[in-house]
């Protein structure tokens, strides 16, 4: 795991001067511990920080070819780079060090751009061919690892592993987007298609982008997608095969030659890895997790029930309300304003491992590819009403009720309907859309300006979902709900979170269950084998009951939650004030800032709930802050 950042000139091999690129990788210093490198020739230059973790002794980079008519410098791990060697070695190609890094410069060698087709793993690499003259750039399927680039007034693209590394190089315009800003308060994150930094991109999942000196700079290329289309196969069959898969990806993110562990929280997607961890390795597995000061959101003690089953060398620590004192290591981490609260933990649990391994597996991605969040659940139950009843009844009918409906969200569960009432007013493609987001249009229309709502031209964060959804490569409304939810949240929430937290520490987090080749299985699954009878991941419940006992697999999910509100009703009171009064919110005259100051007093007075709203504009004001320099 590491940083890489560069520097490429689109007319003109001009010179490029080394200590750009050098500024570039000093900006992320946290990235690569172990070491760090530039490489310069005419019109191009890489840097590149090293966290080593396969081949230790040699596998520095920027890494040439002998010849050094390829360079490359690259981020993640490709787990199958003994076998695509073996493969390459066959063919007459030669190595010199032991790194998966040199599986790149043959692999391009000798099949071009669809080397990535062979990559089985997390990745983002820049690779420069100096006889064709083209700056290669690719991103490993799901989005694990990141890649920022933009152009800049002198003619070059300019890339890097964080947003930190492009603010580093002086020509980077620096503005903020306010579309960027309506997707963040929307989705509480800024995703994969925008960027708080008017101007600069981000590579999307599973595409590669080619480009070549004197030409127009190319678009990025999919390389890799995914059809959610039933496969028909029993349950018995379809759980074996599961387990196979689920088995072959744990086992795969285990070569390391240093430390390795694995996060462990007590739910089904964590527990699993651990299980088959420990099923797959000889010595006792390192684990560790988080609970919290506050009862209701503490899960340690399955955590620990689980570490006990398995004979793990387990650890935990508690995160209490004083470690607000964090948020400023949070915004400096993730550059762009990131609203999800469960950073704050994820960043003690990364912390909490990084003590004894420099590797860690997670459970991320479960709830993605087998339907495991409530609000699947919930679509896939609204998809039924919406085949039985014809949307010209639908449509008015359910309208009319959500409406009247009385809000309740002080009441139980069962006498919530406003919501459903609503969404089945609605098509299948805008209710998901609206289930994802933390604030509403009307919510965020409220606290903007006139001038911001002009600013923002018709750009709807929501809308991005919808169309999503309705060009998904779906058999059902579900399957399209998770289409866009491995194209969208995934990369744009999770996999930066855990990216940016992990990396913060100089910790390496893998992801078994995002291997691709386990997204393409769970995509075959039909509705019935995903959600039955109001459960969510129905078929990977079922296939670990023989790992893991009832109350981990069926007690009501909890997630990695955070108890903001809480906190600022309480000992964060305070700063909940700050925020009514924020001069870097102030100075952009984006908002109406009675309308902050009223969100605020209802919230600390218990009449509203607004937690996770204030926790947004905090976030907010502290990027604006620091990437722009505003309020000081």
């Amino acid at each position: 795991m590491c940083g890489v950042a560069g520097i490429f000139h689109l007319e003109t091999a001009k010179p490029v001067d080394p200590e750009r690129v050098r500024a570039m990788i000093d900006a992320m210093p946290h990235r690569g511990p172990d070491g760090a490198g530039v490489w310069t020739a005419q019109g191009v230059g890489f840097g590149h920080l090293r966290l080593s973790v396969i081949d230790l002794a040699t596998g520095d980079q920027p890494m040439t070819t002998p010849d050094e008519k390829l360079v490359v410098t690259y981020n993640g791990e490709i787990y199958n780079f003994r076998e695509i060697r073996q493969e390459l070695e066959a063919a007459g190609h030669v190595f010199r060090t032991h790194s998966d890094t040199e599986t790149i410069l043959h692999g391009w060698r000798q099949w071009g751009p669809r080397c990535v087709e062979h990559f089985h793993g997390m990745f983002a690499f820049a690779l420069y061919d100096e006889e064709a003259k083209t700056l290669f750039l690719a991103r490993d399927r799901l989005g694990v690892k990141p890649l920022y680039y933009a152009e800049v007034s002198d003619g070059s693209l300019i890339f890097a592993s964080e947003l930190k590394g492009l603010l580093a190089h002086p020509l980077l315009r620096k503005r903020p987007s306010e579309q960027a800003v309506e997707d963040f308060l929307a989705l509480g994150y800024v995703p994969d298609d925008a960027c708080f930094v008017a101007g600069v991109k981000k590579l999307p999942a599973g595409h590669t982008l080619m480009t070549r000196r004197a030409m127009p700079l190319a678009e990025p290329r999919p390389y890799w997608d995914v059809a959610f289309e039933p496969k028909r196969r029993s349950a018995e069959a379809a759980e074996e095969e599961l387990v196979a898969h689920m088995g072959e990806a744990v086992r795969s993110r285990l070569v390391s030659d240093v430390p390795l562990g694995a996060f462990l929280s007590g739910g089904v997607d964590s527990s699993a890895v651990v299980a088959m961890m420990a099923e797959a390795s000889k010595s006792a597995v390192e684990t560790c997790s988080i609970g919290f000061d506050e009862a209701d959101h503490d899960e340690t003690e399955y955590a620990d029930a689980v570490a006990a089953r398995f004979a793990t060398n387990h650890r935990k620590r508690i995160v209490a309300a004083d470690d607000f004192a964090l948020i400023d290591t949070l915004v400096a981490a993730f550059d762009e304003p990131f609203a999800d609260a469960s950073a704050l933990p994820t960043y003690r649990v990364c912390e909490l491992a990084r003590e004894r391994v420099t590797v860690s597996l997670s459970g991320d991605g479960a709830d993605e590819i087998f339907a495991g969040y409530r609000r699947h659940i919930f679509h896939a139950g609204e998809e039924r009403a919406r085949r039985w009843v014809p949307g010209m009844v639908r449509k008015p009918l359910f309208g009319t009720l959500g409406k009247a409906y009385p809000k309740l969200d002080w009441a139980p569960q069962y006498l919530r309907a406003k919501s459903t009432f609503t969404d089945l007013g609605k098509s299948g493609a805008e209710a998901y859309a609206a289930s994802v987001g933390v604030t509403t249009p009307g919510q965020r229309h409220r606290l903007y300006s006139g001038s911001f709502v002009t600013a923002l031209g018709g750009h709807r964060a929501e809308d991005r979902y919808v169309k999503a959804m309705e060009n998904a490569p779906a058999a059902d409304g579900l399957a399209a709900a998770q289409y866009a939810d491995l194209k969208i949240w995934l990369p744009g929430d999770i996999l930066t979170k855990v990216d940016r937290m992990s990396m913060a520490v100089s910790l390496e987090a893998r992801e078994p269950l995002l291997d691709h080749r386990l997204v393409e299985f769970a995509a075959t699954l039909p509705l019935k084998q995903r959600v039955r009878g109001g459960v969510g991941k129905w078929l990977m419940k079922k296939a670990m009951r023989r790992y893991l006992p009832e109350d981990i697999l069926y007690r009501k999910k909890q997630g990695f939650v955070t108890p903001i509100s809480a906190w600022f009703r309480g000992p964060l009171a305070g700063e909940a004030d700050r925020i009514a009064s924020s001069s870097a919110l102030a100075e952009t005259d984006w908002f109406r800032h009675a309308e902050i100051r009223r969100i605020v007093d209802a919230h600390k007075s218990g009449r509203e709930e607004h937690g996770r709203l204030i926790w947004q504009l905090l976030m907010l004001d502290r990027s604006l802050r620091r990437v722009f320099g505003l309020g000081k």
